[in-house]
């Protein structure tokens, strides 16, 4: 299921067929800190495929940051059901007698996430907010502050894929004051991952 399968399934407008496709496998899952299920279907060098799953019948994960974020790689994302908000964050450098946030900067591995304090303080306001419903795709360029955001108890699943922008980093806004610290991403358990696909299916009428 490679970067460019998904994206040429998606352009053609097959991604309900593909994503059936594409669950039938030994699919994995983590509970990803920004509030969703992440199920990785790819990743190939820069390049990533994931499904993303919001759902009360889930667990979730908090941020140890803030939910407003920037990715190193430009992001093309389809929702296959529910409703997503993409809320820019218009973020101005300022000095830490002004600013509301300090930058920090998210290395991902194998084990989790290294959560490091950068030195840029900033304050941020609300940008603009896009609402996105089943069957749209929307994009989004590296280094952009976001936060994607489901309502409250809402049910919700997008297809997000990743491609690598050479120079840039994933970051996240937080405390002024917090410390560096790292974050486990925890495996879904057998029935928890279950779950997660027997949703996605039911709201395609795949099940």
């Amino acid at each position: 299921m490679s970067y460019r399968s998904a994206h040429e399934e998606l352009t053609a407008a097959r991604a309900r067929t593909w994503v059936d496709a594409a669950l039938q496998g030994n699919v994995r899952g983590v509970l990803h800190p920004l509030g969703f299920v992440c199920l990785p279907l790819e990743r190939t060098g820069g390049d990533g495929v994931c499904l993303h799953v919001w759902s009360r019948r889930l667990p979730g994960a908090h941020s140890t940051t803030s939910q407003i974020h920037c990715h190193s790689w430009d992001l093309v994302s389809h929702v296959l059901y529910g409703q997503v908000r993409n809320v820019h964050a218009v973020v101005t450098d300022a000095s830490a007698a002004e600013a509301t946030h300090r930058v920090f900067e998210v290395v991902s591995g194998a084990d989790g996430d290294r959560i490091t304090p950068t030195p840029r303080t900033v304050r941020h306001a609300q940008g603009l907010v896009e609402v996105f419903g089943p069957g749209d795709t929307y994009t989004l360029a590296a280094d952009r502050f976001h936060s994607s955001v489901v309502a409250e108890n809402g049910e919700a699943a997008t297809i997000a894929l990743g491609r690598g922008s050479e120079g840039s980093r994933d970051l996240s806004l937080g405390p002024l004051g917090a410390a560096g610290h790292h974050v486990s991403r925890r495996p879904l358990e057998d029935a928890e991952r279950a779950l997660a696909v027997q949703l996605v299916l039911s709201h395609l009428g795949g099940r």
